[in-house]
C-alpha cells in the first residue's frame, strides 16, 4: 500500500509585528494551499509574527539597555500569541475547515503574562493543536529576546498525514534532542529555520539520513524593508535578510525537492509514497536495531 502526500512550504513572510494582519494572511494561504491539494502546510520559524532577523544586522541593537531594542521588544510582545488565543483558534478552525495539517512557528507568550517570549512551533491537525514545542535554547543573539523552552514537545505525534515531529533551527545540532525525536518514531520531520543556507541544508540532510524520515526544511523570504522603521537598518529596503532555501529530503539523505533559489512564496511537492522510509530502515535504525540498550540509557524530562 502506498501513501502519497502533497506538501506546501510557505516562504512568504508574515506582516511583521502585526498579529491580526498576519493571521488574516495565514488563513488566506491555508485556503489557497488546500485548494491546490496540499494536505500538510508548513510555515517557518517564528512566522507568527516574524523572525527577528534584524538581530544579525547591526551591533547597535545588541547593546545593553538600548531604547530601540526595548521598543521593538514591546511591539514583539504585544503581537505574540498564547496557545489558547483567538488567533490560534482561528488557524485551528481553518485547519478543520480545509481538512489539513498545519505546522507554524510562533512567537509565544504564556497565559501568566510573565513578559517572556518563547520561540515555539505548533502542529495543528484538523482543528486541534496536537504538538506544542518551545525551542530549548535560543540561538546566539536570540538569547536577547527569548526564554528557554522545555522538553514536553520533544516527540512525534500521530496526524492525518502521518507521524510528525518538529525542531527549531540549531536544535538540529543537539544530538540528544535529535535522538528524542528519533525515539518517537517520526515519519515526517519538520525543520524550521530562518533561512535554509548551505550548512543548514547539511543539517537537514543529516537528520533525514540519521532518522530515516522525510525532512521538510522550511525557510522564509524577508527584506530589510519589512522591518520596523525604528530599526533604521543601513541597507537597501529590497535587500534580503532571509533568502528562503526551503527543501525536502528523503530518508536516504538525498533531495526530493532541491533548495528553492528563485524566491517562491509557496513551494509545492508531492511525495509519491511515504512508506519508502521503512525500506531505508533496513540498513540503519537508530531507535531500533542500531541502538544498544545494553550499553546506553536515554530519557527525556517532559514535566514542568
Amino acid at each position: 500500500m502506498t501513501r502519497s502526500l502533497k506538501i506546501a512550504i510557505v516562504q512568504k513572510t508574515a506582516v511583521y509585528l502585526d498579529l491580526q494582519r498576519s493571521v488574516d494572511l495565514a488563513l488566506d494561504i491555508i485556503s489557497d494551499c488546500a485548494a491546490n491539494g496540499a494536505r500538510l502546510i508548513v510555515f517557518g520559524e517564528c512566522w507568527l509574527t516574524g523572525y527577528p532577523a534584524w538581530l544579525d544586522h547591526g551591533s547597535h541593537y545588541t547593546r545593553w539597555d538600548d531604547p530601540v531594542t526595548k521598543l521593538i521588544y514591546k511591539k514583539m510582545y504585544a503581537n505574540s500569541v498564547r496557545i489558547d488565543s483567538d488567533e490560534i483558534q482561528a488557524i485551528c478552525s481553518a485547519s478543520l475547515k480545509h481538512k489539513v495539517c498545519v505546522c507554524i512557528g510562533i512567537n509565544e507568550i504564556d497565559k501568566n503574562h510573565t513578559g517572556t517570549i518563547y520561540n515555539s512551533v505548533l502542529i495543528i491537525d484538523e482543528g486541534e493543536v496536537v504538538l506544542h514545542h518551545q525551542k530549548l535554547i535560543p540561538t546566539y543573539t536570540e538569547k536577547l529576546l527569548y526564554g528557554l523552552g522545555d522538553g514536553r514537545g520533544l516527540k512525534a505525534v500521530d496526524t492525518s498525514v502521518g507521524r510528525v515531529g518538529a525542531l527549531i533551527c540549531w536544535e538540529h545540532w543537539m544530538p540528544l534532542t535529535r535522538q528524542a525525536l528519533h525515539e518517537s518514531g517520526e515519519e515526517i520531520h519538520i525543520a524550521l529555520w530562518p533561512q535554509v543556507h548551505e550548512l543548514l541544508q547539511v543539517a537537514s540532510r543529516h537528520y533525514a539520513f540519521e532518522g530515516r524520515c522525510v525532512v521538510i526544511a522550511a525557510g522564509q523570504l524577508m527584506t530589510a524593508g519589512q522591518m520596523p522603521g525604528e530599526l533604521a537598518l543601513k541597507m537597501p529596503s529590497d535587500d534580503f535578510l532571509l533568502k528562503g532555501g526551503s527543501c525536502i529530503v528523503g530518508a536516504d539523505g538525498m533531495y526530493l525537492l532541491e533548495p528553492d533559489t528563485v524566491g517562491s512564496d509557496v513551494i509545492y511537492y508531492e511525495i509519491d509514497d511515504l512508506n519508502k522510509i521503512y525500506g531505508e530502515k533496513m540498513t540503519l535504525d537508530v531507535s531500533g536495531h542500531y541502538k544498544r540498550n545494553d550499553i546506553f540509557e536515554f530519557s527525556v524530562k517532559t514535566s514542568d
